[in-house]
């Protein structure tokens, strides 16, 4: 049964985070915003001995690293609790690193416990989950987009290591990151899907480098934490392969869906703080003698915004449920997760702008963060494959349940219907000992005759 209940227990603690990410998170947000990936900087020994005082609140609490079971270390909630607590931080830098739930490290923590080595697992998983580091997920190539068999990355296998070399993009926190999991093609003559495979790279790797750092367009020039890095020449043992040779893309499914999934949960703390600041704004913002609040085209934004957020919360509150009855990877959990990443995009677009658009002058200032924002939101449809990518998803998987109509008209025509519904009702017509003509129907006698004929072809 779809349950999506809160027990007494778990609303306690919910309840509990909710005061915390006001009163203790949230003042990092708006102190410690000399870069945007401030909460990753390992190197700020000040700001870390902070988080590090909250995360020890967290533990306490028993809500640490709440994505994981807990054999790794978490509590094992499972993804539907995880959604109402994701939704808590969804407009904080600081918290999922507080609460042990950032990405990618959640992501490549899951990853490197499903597949890495007993080695692997005691010199990355262990201090990834520790937040002692940091990491990065590196799979997109300045010219791959969402086509992911486009890799132009390779590694060449030399005795027991593996020379690699090419370029990857939008690298994000590998200017913070211990390790890198880059995905290189090792396999070219295979299938598209059977040729990459994933290594794990050290950053302090002779080899690698950081070509620059790139940022969102709401950042500064030449700043942000999504590098574009390189690897030349790098080489490193077989022994820091993670998963089998030429399987790389069936280890990233097993970390992209559950990646798409956090940053859907997170988005509905989002667009709820959106539409918190338009209801705010609508209140207190005066036009001509009145609050603007009174206005019908202010009340349809903000009741459209209400409206979309509460259908999209059970959207992903229902893909939750499927990822706990284990059925993401099937059918119809691929296919309601690229539903989810389509929604995801669109509502944090369209509420976002809504929101912008509400505070006029104020809302483009420099004095508020719709910049940032509203970057987040557009980096939602592109991120982890582009919408228009998971809606053709969508389509091709839910066309699978249908078939053509035999013919040139559609099976919903009144003629084809009127004569099927005559045929369907007979036998309840002889049972009842009426006719059709008693009870003043309207059946379809005599339907015509479809002949179908082939398409000619255009003249030359």
């Amino acid at each position: 049964m779809v349950d999506f209940s809160i027990d007494p227990a778990f609303q306690a603690k919910l309840d509990w985070m909710k005061e915390f990410v006001r009163e203790k998170v949230y003042p990092l947000e708006y102190l410690y915003d000399y870069d945007k990936d401030a909460p990753y900087d390992i190197q700020n020994k000040p700001l870390r001995k902070l988080i590090r005082r909250l995360q020890r609140d967290v533990q306490e609490q028993g809500m640490w690293a709440a994505h994981l079971p807990a054999h790794l270390g978490g509590q094992g909630f499972g993804a539907v609790k995880l959604t109402y607590i994701n939704e808590q931080f969804g407009t904080s830098a600081f918290g999922p690193v507080i609460f042990g739930c950032q990405g990618p490290d959640s992501g490549n923590s899951e990853i490197l416990a499903m597949f890495g080595t007993d080695e692997q697992k005691q010199r990355y998983l262990k201090p990834l989950l520790a937040n002692d580091i940091f990491s990065c997920y590196a799979m997109t190539e300045p010219q791959g987009g969402s086509d992911p068999t486009n890799l132009r990355t390779t590694a060449v296998r030399d005795g027991d290591e593996w020379v690699i070399n090419g370029d990857k993009w939008f690298a994000s926190s590998a200017n913070h990151a211990a390790f890198i999991i880059v995905m290189a093609v090792t396999n070219p003559d295979e299938a598209p899907h059977n040729r990459a495979t994933m290594f794990v790279i050290p950053t302090d790797t002779p080899g690698f480098e950081i070509v620059r750092s790139i940022g969102l367009f709401s950042d500064d020039y030449r700043s942000g934490g999504h590098p574009w890095i390189r690897c030349t020449n790098v080489r490193v043992r077989d022994s820091q392969r993670l998963g089998p040779v030429g399987q790389g893309f069936k280890v990233a499914q097993s970390r992209l869906g559950g990646g798409r999934l956090h940053h859907a949960q997170r988005t509905i703390g989002r667009v709820k703080q959106m539409i918190d600041m338009m209801a705010e704004r609508a209140l207190s913002r005066e036009s001509y003698g009145e609050a603007i609040a009174s206005r019908q085209a202010v009340q349809m934004d903000i009741a459209n915004s209400y409206v979309e957020y509460q259908q999209f919360r059970l959207l992903v509150l229902y893909t939750a449920w499927m990822f706990d009855a284990r059925q993401e990877h099937g059918r119809e959990g691929r296919k309601m997760i690229s539903a989810v990443k389509a929604a995801m995009a669109k509502i944090a677009q369209d509420v976002t702008l809504r929101a912008l658009h509400l505070h006029g002058s104020i809302g483009l200032s420099n004095e508020m963060q719709f910049a940032r924002h509203l970057a987040i939101a557009l980096h939602e449809g592109v991120a982890d494959g582009v919408t228009e990518l998971h809606l053709a998803n969508v389509a091709k998987q839910l066309l699978r349940d249908y078939r053509p109509v035999e013919g040139d008209f559609p099976s919903d025509v009144l003629f084809r219907r009127k004569a099927w519904a005559a045929k369907q009702i007979q036998p309840l017509l002889e049972e009842c000992g009426v006719s059709l003509t008693e009870g003043r129907a309207d059946p379809e006698l005599n339907p015509p005759t479809e002949v179908r004929r082939r398409n000619q072809k255009a003249p030359n």
